[in-house]
């Protein structure tokens, strides 16, 4: 294979990255993927999947000079000693925060799939008719008719448990069988849905290898083991990850070729050809530059790297960025907010218990300002909850001895644990920019990150608070306490927009399949491209986005239009 000419290249390795190569490669094109991190093969680097914690130097803490040096990626969920080595640390990659912003990254072959949360919900119409309706951002150029048989694609090769719901607001899927809730969960259930009828309880739809098919053992995956060590990477293959799944199936194709260690500094636009012809890479070890050349180029980077590597894609036709005509790339930025948290204990059933480590709990489909507008704030959220028991804990004055032993052996009484995923509002004064000044080691522009919440977040928070103490005091539930984490945006880790999808180019920088309105074969399908954030978790939409622009791409290559 050429080692400088591709007919397709793909930027980023991550959840929408991998499903570009596979698809692209399974359609006949030869495909780079560039990666800027190190390799990580499925299994062989894997180092501690299967370490007891007594195995690791600090048993699974982290150090705390790595704290004090590393203070972002530390308040991450699934940051310790066991998955550290697939994160970002904050001194080895700085950017600037205009406002308080929690960046987390993963920047090796396999990107964030490697550590992702596995929420797999499809959007539904209102999702998509919300914007254009409520007048909130620009209206979507697709709909859910558009993308449903591509999530149903994307549904069989990831291998998603779930229920059919029969939900209008949240999509039924294909699934594989679903985990089960525990008794204390279902007694929730059953008084929610009997005291507020507006609401539907259902186990959380997950990427996980419940029951595999054969097309996900002929993929070398097998069945979860409901371990929840998932962030060390899954020997098994149990969950989705690009290093499981898609990246193996293009590199079985024999077009596929990736290249790690590369920093992609830009894309190239020829301004006498008057088109996208390759991208400029800096070696991340030897700062080397090179180039690459193809006709059609997927960017997948994430979404705030995507945007920074369009905005650095600077020429004569567009000194402001890559098909940035109007001003607008970089801005709209929009995430999840998930400060609000509630605590709860439950009594009763203490002669039941469960089995395993579910890797999912409990959901409820967003109920407020889904048909219209109704409430004092635009849009709503998702709910989650979890029932579990902890131990007893022993007393100080058995620290330590057989007494200690017994009581930490029992499991104690039922608590239950629920969380808002918030839908935040796209605003063109949420962005991101790059720096004049500050460069990375590679040459790189740091960049500039300003966003924050609005008064409408706040009111979010609020009515999750009323509504969630409301339905679990229906439900039984006693001792119930609110907490505001006020965590900075970012740590939810679904920052979305910046490139987004919309049916004008005044207004939006992609269409309705993806491609850039000024750049005929440039598509963006991960989370840049986001017109608006709903309520669900976003990674299945991303693939099924990414799936059914490949599929458009090269039809348009083969007919020559781009």
């Amino acid at each position: 294979m050429d080692t400088r000419n591709f007919d397709a290249i793909v930027i980023g390795s991550g959840i929408s990255g991998g499903w570009a190569a596979k698809e692209l490669c399974e359609k006949g094109l030869k495909t780079l993927v560039l990666e800027r991190g190190r390799n990580v093969e499925h299994k062989a680097d894997y180092p501690t999947m299967l370490s007891d914690p007594w195995e690791m130097p600090h048993r699974n803490r982290i150090p705390l000079t790595d704290k004090l040096e590393n203070p972002v990626v530390n308040r991450c969920y699934a940051y310790k000693e066991d998955t550290a080595h697939f994160f970002v640390r904050d001194k080895e990659h700085p950017y600037i925060q205009e406002k308080p912003f929690d960046w987390v990254r993963g920047y090796q072959v396999g990107g964030k799939s490697l550590i992702w949360a596995r929420q797999t919900q499809r959007w539904s119409k209102y999702d998509f008719e919300g914007p254009g309706r409520d007048g909130f951002a620009v209206d979507w150029p697709i709909r859910y008719e558009d993308l449903a048989p591509w999530y149903s694609y994307v549904e069989r090769f990831v291998g998603i448990s779930g229920n059919k719901d029969g939900v209008e607001t949240l999509p039924d899927g294909e699934f594989l069988p679903a985990w089960e809730m525990n008794c204390v969960e279902k007694v929730i259930r059953d008084r929610i849905i009997s005291e507020f009828k507006d609401r539907h309880v259902m186990i959380g739809r997950c990427a996980h290898l419940t029951q595999p098919q054969d097309h996900h053992l002929q993929q070398g995956r097998g069945q979860c083991m409901a371990r929840n060590q998932c962030y060390r990477g899954c020997p098994f293959g149990a969950y989705f990850s690009s290093n499981s799944s898609t990246l193996p199936a293009a590199a079985a194709t024999g077009n596929l070729i990736v290249r790690p260690d590369s920093v992609v500094h830009s894309i190239i636009y020829d301004d006498k050809k008057e088109k996208v012809t390759g991208v400029r890479v800096i070696d991340r070890v030897t700062k080397e530059a090179k180039e690459y050349y193809a006709k059609v180029i997927f960017l997948n980077a994430a979404a705030l790297n995507s945007n920074l590597i369009l905005l650095n894609s600077q020429s004569q036709r567009f000194p402001y960025g890559l098909g940035n005509d109007n001003g607008l790339l970089g801005k709209y930025i929009a995430f999840h907010n998930y400060r609000g948290n509630i605590y709860a204990d439950f009594e009763g059933y203490e002669d039941n218990y469960y089995f395993g480590r579910r890797p999912t709990a409990v959901m409820m489909p967003n109920f407020r300002n889904v048909k219209k507008q109704e409430m004092d704030f635009l849009r709503g959220y998702m709910t989650f909850y979890s029932a579990g028991r902890s131990g007893w804990g022993a007393k100080p004055q058995e620290s330590f001895g057989p007494g200690f032993k017994e009581r930490n052996s029992l499991p104690g009484p039922w608590h239950v644990f629920m969380m808002m995923q918030g839908e935040t509002i796209p605003k063109i004064d949420n962005y991101v920019s790059l720096s004049e000044s500050e460069k990375d080691e590679w040459g790189m522009p740091l960049l500039k990150i300003k966003v924050d919440y609005d008064e409408n977040d706040e009111k979010i928070i609020n009515d999750f608070f009323e509504q969630g103490t409301a339905m679990l005091e229906k439900a039984g539930c006693s001792n119930i306490r609110k907490s505001d984490s006020k965590q900075a945006p970012g740590l939810d880790i679904h920052e979305m927009g910046g490139v987004r999808m919309g049916r004008d180019p005044e207004t939006s920088l992609l269409n309705g399949w993806n491609q850039m309105h000024h750049c005929k074969n440039v598509f963006v399908t991960d989370g840049s491209c986001m017109t608006s954030t709903g309520t669900q978790n976003p990674s299945i939409t991303y693939m099924a986005l990414t799936a059914r622009a490949v599929d458009f791409a090269v039809k348009a290559l083969k007919k020559g239009d781009i």
